[in-house]
């Protein structure tokens, strides 16, 4: 397998669904074409805003801050949105292979389960205990990323990668806001606050200096109507904007994130990250951003498959889908030998009464006239049990063919009557 082995960059063999470019540089996540609707968005209204103001330099002394200031909110809250969108917002990087068990761990317990995907017979607890400020915490194994994730980390099920201090996956940025890019996501919807304010609060300004000529509101509206559609526009886009900068300076100040918000609501109990306001503040926005742990632009050795992405499953090796894990909780019990039987309720069903209304059923109904035979599709019950790397399969036999009444006494009236017609020649014979 030597020869198929070739150097690629990380991004290039990446198994999320990132969306990378200028080299593995930018990562976005694979809804980055909503990123260009919200440029849309943001541009278009502050554009026509500024447009707005350049023409009325000339009448009135406040369009050319109005202008100024205008273009440096919309320029900040287009930096805002790109610097949340195209960086790493604190990924974990992926094992190749699970994690060594803890052999402390007993069998029996009700979170244990197999991890049998690339390592066969591995007994890992679904989650674990840690201790953060003194307050236990319960962290959970990714099966994708053949890891235990690491305190306040999720896995995104839309970019398919565990996020450092996961808060939410944003379509409009088409990201994941985590530990990396979480105090930028709060600069950029601020910002889109202040702007939606900002261009609101001018375009009255322009309608009342436009009252005053008209004498009438409605008349200056009727007269000036890119005034009117950026008041509606900022009316309703400040509510989207706004609420959701209330929303996170409540979490910010609490130390929250928004998946803990809705998931363990930590006003109910202790939370172990709050370190007071002044603390939580200073760790949002005043604190070093960590370091991306991947290096995207590094190279590595992958194996042609690993780079395409294919996957050849090999019985042998005891390669198991997620779907085929057994979970105690579920009923399943551990053999000795390592493999594993069928659940205690499924073996204790009855199968005898089952097949008594199988035959009873038959007798009812009706009949197929014809002369071939009609094969049961029904076998009886299978029992499977692994040993080591073998599969075994037991009591698997099929029933014999059931012929219709119908073609059982056409045969025998033919079989009659070729029984007559041999006898009668047997007489005639000298």
């Amino acid at each position: 397998m030597a020869e198929d082995a070739k150097p690629r960059r990380l991004y290039q063999v990446w198994k999320g669904s990132n969306r990378f470019f200028c080299g593995g540089r930018l990562i976005f996540g694979p809804d980055v074409a909503s990123v260009l609707l919200s440029i849309l968005l943001i541009a278009g209204p502050a554009i026509a805003f500024c447009i707005r103001a350049h023409s009325k330099m000339e009448d009135h002394s406040y369009a050319l801050p109005a202008l100024i200031g205008g273009f440096i909110l919309a320029v900040m809250d287009l930096i805002f949105l790109f610097v949340t969108s195209a960086r790493d917002p604190g990924i974990v990087p992926r094992n190749s292979k699970p994690p060594k068990s803890d052999e402390n761990f007993d069998a029996t317990t009700p979170s244990m389960e197999w991890v049998n995907g690339r390592t066969p017979h591995m007994k890992l607890p679904r989650t674990k205990d840690v201790t953060v400020n003194g307050v236990p915490v319960k962290v959970k194994y990714c099966d994708p990323c053949l890891l235990f994730r690491p305190p306040r980390a999720s896995h995104c099920s839309i970019c398919n990668n565990c996020v450092q201090r996961f808060d939410h996956h944003c379509p409009w940025v088409g990201q994941c806001i985590g530990i990396r890019n979480y105090r930028f996501f709060f600069m950029f919807i601020s910002t889109s606050t202040m702007l939606c304010i900002y261009v609101f609060a001018f375009s009255w300004i322009d309608l009342l200096q436009l009252k005053r000529a008209k004498n009438s509101i409605w008349k200056a509206m009727s007269n000036d109507y890119l005034s009117d559609f950026l008041i509606i526009y900022c009316f309703v886009a400040v509510w989207f904007v706004g609420g959701l900068t209330v929303f996170h300076s409540y979490l910010i100040s609490t130390n929250q994130t928004t998946y803990e918000n809705f998931r363990y609501r930590y006003d109910k109990k202790e939370n172990p990250y709050n370190k007071g306001v002044m603390g939580n503040l200073r760790e949002v926005f005043f604190s070093k951003i960590p370091p991306s742990m991947n290096n995207f632009r590094a190279f590595v050795e992958v194996e042609e498959e690993d780079a395409v992405g294919v996957v050849t499953p090999n019985f042998g090796e005891g390669i198991m889908s997620s779907n085929e894990k057994i979970d105690i909780e579920m009923g399943m019990k551990l053999t000795e030998d390592g493999g594993f039987t069928l659940p205690e309720i499924l073996r204790n069903l009855e199968y005898d009464d089952s097949d008594d209304d199988l035959k009873n059923s038959e007798e009812d109904g009706g009949h197929f006239d014809s002369i071939f035979p009609v094969e049961q599709d029904m076998k009886e019950p299978t029992g499977t049990t692994i040993h080591g790397d073998q599969v075994t399969c037991s009591g698997q036999k099929a029933r014999e063919p059931v012929y219709s009444s119908s073609a059982l006494e056409d045969d025998n009236i033919a079989t009659e009557k070729k029984d007559d017609m041999s006898g009668s020649n047997q007489t005639a014979a000298p």
